[in-house]
């Protein structure tokens, strides 16, 4: 099993990369949100690979990060979201976004994705929502802490979710307030309804 794969960019098409590794030209299918960060063509680059093996297939697929890896395998051992849907899915949101979605139960940000209907997008929720953590949605590459989930942000969200703000409204407003962790539930509630108002 491959776990990256590492060369030279040669090709950058709609929906796959050609990699060169030592002589051998590997395509590698990649979502939009990668396509769209990629080095300049003759740069290296490194994917972290999926390998799909069918009858007379075998595909590769192609992450920027672990994280996108992982959330894409878990997406497709859903039943009924195969590796196109899968990618289709990280194309139109991020990994945080993706598991926001997710956990908050949002169908409507889900079916964005092309091939991924409304029955899919609820199988995904149902079958994924144990499987993410508040935890992993909160750290990102752009903040400049790492934010520790506390019981106070908990309970922030879950307030936040009691006035009518979704479950993603609510911790993408908690994200953007400055060492929130620190913070008492009520602090945190205001300084995020300001975020959000």
């Amino acid at each position: 099993m491959l776990a990256y794969i590492q060369g030279i960019l040669e090709e950058i098409q709609e929906d796959f990369v050609v990699l060169d590794c030592q002589g051998i030209g590997y395509r590698i299918y990649t979502s939009t949100q990668d396509l769209s960060h990629l080095p300049s063509i003759g740069e290296t680059l490194r994917l972290y690979i999926h390998m799909a093996i069918r009858e007379e297939d075998v595909s590769l697929y192609g992450f920027s990060t672990k994280e996108a890896l992982r959330i894409f395998r878990l997406l497709i051992g859903v039943s009924g979201i195969g590796p196109k849907a899968g990618m289709a899915l990280l194309s139109v949101l991020s990994v945080s976004q993706l598991e926001m979605a997710i956990v908050s139960g949002d169908v409507k940000a889900l079916t964005k994705a092309n091939g991924v209907g409304s029955k899919s997008a609820q199988r995904v929720i149902m079958e994924l929502k144990d499987k993410i953590s508040l935890d992993s949605m909160l750290p990102d590459e752009a903040d400049n802490g790492n934010m520790t989930v506390t019981e106070s942000i908990s309970a922030a969200a879950m307030a936040l979710t009691s006035l009518g703000y979704s479950q993603t409204e609510a911790m993408q407003a908690i994200r953007k307030i400055e060492q929130a962790e620190t913070l008492s539930e009520e602090a945190l509630l205001k300084a995020a309804l300001r975020k959000l108002l």
